[in-house]
């Protein structure tokens, strides 16, 4: 009888000698599922690297004064009460107007439009505060366009080269520097940013950094339509 190739066979001192066993080729699925996991659980462990890299620039560019002679100073928008700016804004407007007075621009450009219901602008309740406090009117410009930092900046930026300047010397909160820079260089302003007085919140930092992280992959413009 022919033994299949299956079939146990006997060597010559009686033992029994098992079939050889046929390795199977591994899965090309299988070899592909590995693959992304391994990916996966790699970008895993970079997601808080990167985090936290993002949170120490944020935390690094609140810390920084870049102040320089430009063609004009630029206050971001806050709140305003019925023509009155708030603390924040008014510590906005308190810190552009001694950099008006030590001659590092000749015009303050205030931003900002207003929420619904409200009858002034941010940009034009910190026009009017900057004139109380003694300035020109033909050193002020108030563009009372845009609900976030990005159309802000992006409307300064339009009616600055209009005029033929671009160089500006933006004026925020210290959590607010790393968000305003970029946003500026977004929109093709040469700003450098000079923060209020204080230090920057945790709360805010953690909330910039998230900001700052999904940015970098698409944009503060296409970021600023989600508030």
């Amino acid at each position: 009888m022919v033994d299949s190739p299956g079939d146990a066979a006997a060597t010559d001192d009686g033992t029994i000698r098992s079939p050889r066993a046929v390795a199977e080729p591994a899965s090309t699925g299988g070899r592909a599922r590995r693959r992304i996991g391994r990916a996966l659980l790699l970008g895993a462990a970079l997601v808080p690297v990167y985090v936290s890299v993002t949170f120490w620039q944020v935390w690094r560019a609140s810390q920084v004064d870049a102040r320089r002679p430009s063609d004009a100073i630029v206050v971001l928008g806050a709140a305003q009460y019925d023509g009155r700016p708030s603390p924040v804004l008014q510590a906005r407007l308190d810190t552009a107007y001694a950099l008006y007075g030590r001659g590092l621009a000749p015009l303050v450009v205030t931003t900002g439009a207003n929420q619904v219901g409200d009858r002034y602008t941010e940009a034009e309740s910190g026009y009017e505060y900057l004139l109380e406090k003694g300035m020109p009117a033909s050193a002020l410009l108030a563009i009372a366009v845009g609900a976030n930092t990005w159309e802000e900046l992006s409307a300064v930026a339009e009616q600055l080269k209009a005029r033929g300047r671009s160089s500006v010397v933006l004026v925020s909160d210290s959590y607010h520097a790393y968000r305003v820079d970029h946003v500026a260089d977004e929109v093709g302003l040469d700003g450098v940013v000079v923060s209020t007085p204080g230090s920057a919140p945790l709360s805010r930092l953690i909330r910039e950094t998230a900001g700052a992280s999904v940015s970098r992959f698409v944009g503060y413009e296409a970021l600023s339509r989600f508030g």
